[in-house]
């Protein structure tokens, strides 16, 4: 139902789509518990090659329909909980679990007479990629580290420019991440990893900042783990300054992508055979996503500088058709099932001849291909080695004596000599 803004809000100027965008639409189920303005709002992610064009958005789906209600001062409420179930939010459907509602929805909508036709379609909707299971967008509360606070943004960039990336590409695809980045989201809804140790206000809602209940909870961590959380009553952390009752404790996980970005102290630092920032990361490109960023971010916040001094990426093997190896897939190559087929010296020769700064391809053909050059590097070395047959040190020809061609080919030799080595090194 769309009802027509009062005449006061319209000046005789106003063009049709300012009219469009103010109109404002009842719930559908208003006449039992829904009974709020529905406004119109103009979506540049609706087009007219995909969907109808006029689509119902909810600030808690998913990001497109988030940022549009947020946006337009219209707030996300967690309307989904940890069960998959809606909660109070919800009138009428509280307790129903998300996959069960659609006959509930459809049955009321038809009772309300609020139902002009109902259907079953196809469509896309994303999944796991290892469970294959349906995935559920869900609004819920985070915490956040911000990159702007103490200029962590700042530090970030200048620590990039500060380090050796290998290759050179690597430094502006990590540096358009970060400069682009939002605030870093460090918490995650799991039964296992590191707590978030935190205690929020329950009148209040801002957490609790003390040295001395800190200390506590570090020392219980230091000598029990970091599930001591889980276990350790409140009261013996809050001591007998706060009351238990006034406060609430977080049971959200810290993301282990912080934990993996905090190797550098924990690893580095305690170590009197190591050195502090490291001498080399080296990973797959993925990470400029992943561990690189996360330990550059944790390191500059804490530090003010990059925890490594150089930042090696290298490509990732995929099959032959380019495509990432997997076992769902069926399409992985193993390492030693080449060695027994070809032989390990042309599995050398197929790494040593790669770039493997890119995504490197393997596949029969390619090996097959690497077996010929293989042979006719072996075959040279024989040819060569079959004319120094009963060579001795008698038949060496001075270096003066050489005619002009053979001390060319010599000084070749000797600067091709250098070029491996250095290579190696």
């Amino acid at each position: 139902m769309i009802r027509r803004p009062p005449r006061s809000t319209l000046s005789s100027s106003s063009a049709a789509s300012d009219v469009y965008k103010r109109q404002i639409c009842s719930h559908p189920f208003h006449k039992i518990g829904y009974d709020y303005d529905v406004p119109m709002l103009e979506a540049r992610f609706v087009t007219t090659e995909q969907g109808t064009g006029i689509v119902h958005c909810a600030p808690s789906h998913g990001p497109d329909d988030f940022n549009l209600c947020i946006n337009n001062g219209i707030k996300a409420i967690e309307t989904v909980d940890d069960d998959g179930r809606y909660t109070k939010h919800i009138p009428m459907f509280e307790g129903t679990h998300i996959f069960k509602a659609n006959d509930l929805v459809i049955e009321k909508l038809r009772e309300l007479k609020g139902l002009l036709n109902n259907g079953k379609l196809t469509h896309s909707y994303p999944h796991s990629w290892r469970s294959k299971a349906p995935l559920v967008h869900r609004a819920t509360p985070q915490w956040f580290i911000s990159m702007e606070t103490n200029d962590l943004r700042k530090k970030s960039l200048k620590a990039i420019d500060d380090v050796h990336w290998i290759p050179a590409k690597g430094k502006n695809r990590i540096r358009a991440m970060v400069d682009s980045r939002p605030d870093w989201v460090v918490s995650r809804q799991r039964a296992w990893g590191v707590p978030l140790s935190i205690f929020i206000n329950k009148k209040t809602g801002k957490p609790l900042m003390d040295k001395d209940v800190n200390r506590r909870i570090a020392e219980s961590f230091r000598e029990n783990g970091s599930d001591s959380w889980f276990s350790v009553e409140s009261s013996e952390y809050l001591g007998d300054k706060y009351d238990p009752n006034d406060w609430e404790k977080v049971n959200d996980i810290l993301d282990v992508w912080f934990d993996s970005g905090s190797t550098h102290a924990f690893v580095l630092e305690n170590d009197d055979n190591l050195s502090s920032p490291a001498n080399l990361y080296l990973e797959g490109s993925d990470q400029h996503r992943g561990w690189f960023q996360s330990s550059l971010l944790e390191s500059c916040g804490t530090r003010g500088v990059a925890p490594f001094e150089q930042v090696l990426t290298h490509g990732f093997v995929m099959d032959k058709d380019g495509r990432k190896m997997s076992k769902s897939i069926g399409n992985v190559i193993l390492p030693d099932d080449l060695i027994n087929q070809y032989g390990a010296d042309v599995v050398r020769l197929w790494v040593v001849s790669s770039d493997f700064t890119e995504d490197l391809r393997i596949g029969q053909e390619i090996m097959k291909a690497n077996v010929e050059s293989y042979r006719k590097i072996r075959n040279t070395f024989r040819f060569l080695l079959g004319n120094l047959h009963g060579f001795s040190s008698k038949e060496i020809v001075r270096y003066e004596d050489m005619p002009e061609l053979e001390r060319y080919i010599l000084h070749k030799l000797k600067v091709m000599d250098e070029k491996i080595r250095e290579g190696y090194n």
